[in-house]
């Protein structure tokens, strides 16, 4: 069977992914903090949808362990799908440095050094498909949120780097910018309903345009036109807007 790793398995987004490839008769690697606690749902992914799943302790903070995460696993998986990140708090991170280091290597360089290792294990194998969800907070710096979004922007930046590159090996990369999204890192805010997916919403189509090799995805088509017009506001105008 095809496998799928899914890094930052214990978040609402990734068990509705993982289920979403399960259903498909992938095997499933689960990588997260605590592997351990991730045991229940591997348990039910393999009683519901007959596949093979594995659990796995990651910390993507944890820069000097990825190496050793990766050869430990069972299989060079055929899809790897980056999830984990940390909203964080932007009025602390104004002050703290800690809150704005976690941000940061929690969405940014996390990513960048577990997905250093897999990209040159998927060229060593000439096949491979790595999908990282970003954000649309990447799009512009806001000061409701721009350590959050400059760290996602970065992420998006290294992803189309990445695709560009690996695109002559064969290999593809896609980008998924979800917007807001129903799930327990956002339960704190007030949403818009029209602008909010549900993690089944982002899995599904996810699962979808990953078959068809697309490049980037917005979840929510709005998001699309929304941030195109945010991106082309005049500086001079933007910077007085409370955003």
């Amino acid at each position: 069977m095809p496998s799928v790793l899914i890094l930052g398995a214990g978040s609402d987004m990734a068990v509705a992914i993982a289920r979403a490839y399960a259903s498909q008769k992938f095997d499933i690697l689960l990588a997260a903090r605590s592997g351990a606690a991730l045991i229940p749902f591997q348990q039910d992914l393999q009683i519901r949808f007959g596949v093979h799943a594995t659990v796995h302790d990651f910390d993507a903070t944890t820069f000097h362990s990825h190496a050793a995460f990766y050869e430990q696993l069972p299989v060079i998986p055929d899809i790897t799908i980056c999830v984990f990140g940390y909203l964080g708090d932007q009025e602390k991170a104004e002050t703290n440095w800690l809150e704005t280091e976690r941000i940061i290597n929690s969405n940014y360089t996390g990513a960048v050094s577990i997905l250093n290792i897999i990209a040159e294990s998927y060229i060593a194998k000439g096949s491979g498909l790595i999908i990282g969800i970003s954000s649309v907070a990447g799009e512009r710096g806001r000061m409701s949120n721009y350590i959050y979004g400059s760290a996602k922007a970065g992420f998006t930046a290294y992803l189309s780097g990445l695709r560009n590159r690996l695109f002559h090996k064969g290999i593809h990369v896609m980008s998924v910018q979800p917007g807001f999204v129903n799930t327990r890192m956002t339960q704190h805010l007030t949403l818009p309903p029209l602008l909010t997916a549900q993690p089944e919403d982002i899995a599904k189509a996810l699962f979808r345009a990953a078959a068809k090799k697309k490049n980037t995805i917005f979840i929510k088509w709005h998001w699309k036109y929304i941030m195109l017009i945010i991106r082309n506001i005049p500086e001079g105008i933007f910077k007085k807007l409370k955003l």
